[in-house]
């Protein structure tokens, strides 16, 4: 049995996990990383992508992450991210919706700083998108 990695990843909203897990694939700015129990003390940034958890005797579980950092240190893994949607609670019907409707936003913006909020907006869910 391979030796467990204490992992935690928290939100502005709330923690989603602390937990013992076999291993955790970070979607870093300079590339994904994966972490297992005694890696070595890092810290990263995170580039809008897929965190992937590793469970003892379980399937992965998929989470998106829009940006933060991740630090590993003697204790674990502990990501702080800027937003976190575990893949399993996105719509997918739901999700292509905001996304026309933020094209829509887009085109309709009236000055620069509506147009780049709109477009920054459009962007997010278009990287959630490709995530499912």
């Amino acid at each position: 049995m391979a030796e467990e990695l204490n992992f935690e990843l928290v939100s502005p909203e709330r923690l989603l996990m602390s937990d013992a897990v076999e291993q955790v694939t970070v979607p870093g700015s300079d590339g994904d990383f994966t972490v297992f129990a005694r890696h070595a003390p890092v810290i990263s940034t995170i580039r809008p992508g897929v965190l992937t958890v590793r469970r003892p005797g379980s399937d992965e579980e998929r989470i998106y992450l829009r940006g933060g950092f991740a630090e590993v240190n003697p204790k674990g893994l502990i990501v702080l991210a800027e937003e976190a949607i575990p893949l399993g609670e996105l719509d997918s019907e739901a999700l292509a919706q905001q996304v026309k409707n933020a094209e829509e936003d887009v085109a309709d913006a009236t000055d620069d700083e509506k147009r780049r909020r709109a477009q920054e907006n459009l962007d997010h869910l278009k990287q959630l998108q490709a995530a499912l």
